[in-house]
């Protein structure tokens, strides 16, 4: 199973958003992601990269 944790793109660092993450699903302008124990969340931003090997997400805020 694959679990990531997502951030906010914040310069060199991120903020830390969601943990356990399970799926993301990318809608027009919003992201919605789910944890392993069914927590959602949605945000507004767009996806910025993807690192499986370390589990991480990585969005940039639109708004």
């Amino acid at each position: 199973m694959c679990l990531a944790k997502a951030y906010f793109k914040d310069g060199d660092d991120g903020e830390l958003l969601l943990e356990n993450v399970a799926s993301l699903e990318v809608k027009e302008d919003s992201l919605v992601l789910t944890t392993i124990m069914k927590e959602t969340r949605e945000v507004e931003g767009r996806l910025s990269s993807v690192n499986f090997r370390n589990g991480s997400i990585v969005l940039e805020r639109t708004g």
